[in-house]
Formats: structure tokens, C-alpha cells, sequence
């Protein structure tokens, strides 16, 4: 196997306290700013319009204005969470999701109310080459209510915690439960610091950035695996070794693999963030993320809790067969003690 990395000593499993106080601080950051911003009147996640509710207007034009023109008529309007999304195939439209901010609000009108500063708007019964005076027109409307929005906040929360139910049934399955666990607690640990991350920047949860948590949890998972299959091996290699040194062996031996893969993954994903635009923004910072916490969590998370969980149940099985083998002390049955006048009538008696 092609290796970079060469005879690896790093005692991981030693500064395990040190990496676990991080993840500790980084989650606890992140749920401090979701309270705070939850308590002071504000949203502790910045949804979008699949969970918030709002307006998607699909728009036409003869010759498009770039995004950032199409935003800042937006906003000059009072749109400023919109999201302009070119369509690939199509050059000349556009997509704009309009949040809902409140009731009674036409994401429609007011969208039309920015385009219209780019030229007129070609009449619904006519078609935009046909109108000589026409810039551009609304083909197609779609709105999210807020009802719906919240129907697929619940289903994408509890699609994230069925995927992780079923990692805990097939790693238990496959290893011990108790590298199950382990491996959940890891995947839990990156969504986890993940959306903290978003709820510090306020950056917007969409139905893109759910599919990045759940591609997220499938690449922490794998990355746990490897580590875990050699922690196996070890194990049966070096069955004199304490598991705190196979342990480490472990990760260190699979350290390698880790940089190559995870290296030309992380570089992939850097390259959605800085060229990727701001439709794929979300979903690559969701991603770029996830993979730097899933690599640290399969190292510095999942196999120290392994670790502990183990040593745990190793002491408390040897204390359960010191208590079954220890051997029970039967007391003498005790004598009965005589009354007074027996001791009486036993004295008097003659010797013989």
C-alpha cells in the first residue's frame, strides 16, 4: 500500500483529555450562541426558505444581469435574505427564493417590484421575444408555507438521527456494540460542532446543507471503520499488548490512508468553497467542515471512547468473577445456650 508517513510513534491516546476539552468547547460555543440568539429574539439557525416558509420566482430574461445586480435590486426593495440561483442549462434565467418575514407578504410582487428596475415585465400572455419593450418575465412562482417549511424541518431531523441509528445496528453488527457506540458518538460529535459553526456565522440551513450533514455522517463512519477494522487486527496480532498501545498502533499505522484520502477529499471540497459561488455556499461549507471534524473525531474522538468503554466493562467483568469465585464461609450453627436450672440439675449429678 502507498504510504507518505513512515514508522509513526504519537501518542495519541495521551492527549486524548486535550482533545476531547476541545470538541467540549467547540459544542458548547455553538449551543451558547443558538441560546443566546434564541433568548434575545432572534433564531438560533438561519433557515431557509425549505424549513422557513417563502417564494421561489423563476425569472426570464432577454439579457441576463449578473447575481450581484440581481441582489442588489433586492435589497434596494427590502429583500435582503434572497438567494439567486442560476439555472445551469438555462443562461437567461434565474431562480429567487424570498424567505417569508411575515404575513400577508407577495414574494411575487416584490420581487417584481426589484426586477422591474431592469426594464418592463412582458405580459402574462405573451411571450418575452414578442415583446419588443419587454426585459424580462415571471414564468413560474412557487411558494412555501410555513407549515410545510416546519413538515421538512421534522422529517430532515429525524431522516439524520434514523442514518444514525442505523450506523450504531450495523457497526454493533459488524464489531461490538461498544465500538458502535463509540463510532456514534464521533458522527453525533461533527454534526454537532457543524451546525454550531452555523449557528455562530448565521449561515443559512437549507434542504443542501442537510444533504451535506448526511454525506458527512457516511464519510465520518467510514473513516471510523478503517481505524477500528486495525484496532481488530491488532487485538489478535498482539493479544499480549495492552489496548491502550494497539490502540494506538492503530491509528497511527492507518495515519497514512488518512491524509491521502481525506487530503484529496478536503481539497476538492476547498476548491465548492472558494469557486463554487453562492449557491453551493452552504453546502460546502457544511461539507469542508464536516470533513475536517470527521477526520479529527476518528482519531481524537471515537477511539479513545472505544478505549474507555472497554476498559470499563474489562474491570467490571473481572470484579464480577473475583465476586463469583471467591469462596463462601459457612458459619457454625450456634450451640444453644442452657437456662439456669438445667446448668443446676447438670451439676448435682453424680460422676462415673
Amino acid at each position: 500500500m502507498f504510504q507518505i508517513l513512515h514508522d509513526i510513534t504519537i501518542d495519541w491516546m495521551g492527549n486524548r483529555r486535550w482533545f476531547i476539552g476541545m470538541s467540549v468547547l467547540l459544542m458548547l460555543a455553538g449551543l451558547g450562541s443558538a441560546i443566546v440568539r434564541q433568548a434575545t429574539g432572534g433564531q438560533a439557525f438561519n433557515l431557509g426558505v425549505d424549513f422557513k416558509g417563502g417564494t421561489v420566482v423563476t425569472a426570464r430574461f432577454k439579457q441576463r444581469p449578473n447575481d450581484d445586480a440581481i441582489r442588489a435590486a433586492l435589497v434596494s426593495k427590502g429583500i435582503n435574505d434572497a438567494v439567486v440561483q442560476p439555472v445551469t442549462d438555462r443562461p437567461d434565467t434565474v431562480l429567487i427564493k424570498v424567505p417569508l418575514e411575515g404575513e400577508g407578504q407577495d414574494g411575487r410582487v416584490r420581487v417584481r417590484e426589484a426586477l422591474n428596475g431592469f426594464g418592463h415585465e412582458a405580459a402574462a400572455t405573451s411571450e418575452l421575444e414578442a415583446d419588443p419593450n419587454a426585459s424580462y418575465k415571471i414564468v413560474g412562482t412557487d411558494a412555501v408555507g410555513a407549515i410545510a417549511g416546519a413538515q421538512l424541518r421534522n422529517k430532515a431531523i429525524a431522516v439524520t438521527l434514523a442514518a444514525l441509528v442505523g450506523i450504531l445496528i450495523y457497526i454493533a453488527a459488524r464489531f461490538e456494540w461498544t465500538y458502535g457506540a463509540a463510532a456514534v458518538i464521533a458522527v453525533f460529535h461533527d454534526v454537532l460542532v457543524t451546525l454550531g459553526f452555523f449557528s455562530m456565522f448565521q449561515i443559512e440551513i437549507s434542504l443542501n446543507v442537510i444533504a451535506a450533514l448526511l454525506t458527512l455522517v457516511g464519510f465520518s463512519v467510514n473513516d471510523t471503520i478503517v481505524v477500528f477494522d486495525r484496532i481488530r487486527e491488532n487485538r489478535k496480532l498482539h493479544r499480549r499488548d495492552s489496548l491502550y498501545k494497539v490502540t494506538n498502533d492503530a491509528i497511527n499505522q492507518t495515519l497514512s490512508r488518512t491524509v491521502i484520502t481525506n487530503g484529496l477529499v478536503f481539497l476538492s471540497v476547498l476548491a465548492l468553497v472558494l469557486f463554487g459561488g453562492d449557491v453551493l455556499r452552504a453546502f460546502s461549507l457544511a461539507l469542508f467542515i464536516g470533513v475536517v471534524f470527521g477526520t479529527y473525531s476518528s482519531i481524537a474522538i471515537a477511539s479513545p471512547i472505544m478505549v474507555w468503554w472497554e476498559q470499563r466493562l474489562e474491570a467490571a467483568n473481572r470484579e464480577a468473577a473475583l465476586a463469583f469465585n471467591q469462596p463462601r464461609v459457612v458459619k457454625p450453627a450456634a450451640t444453644p445456650k442452657a437456662s439456669p436450672k438445667q446448668s443446676l440439675k447438670n451439676a448435682s449429678k453424680p460422676l462415673h
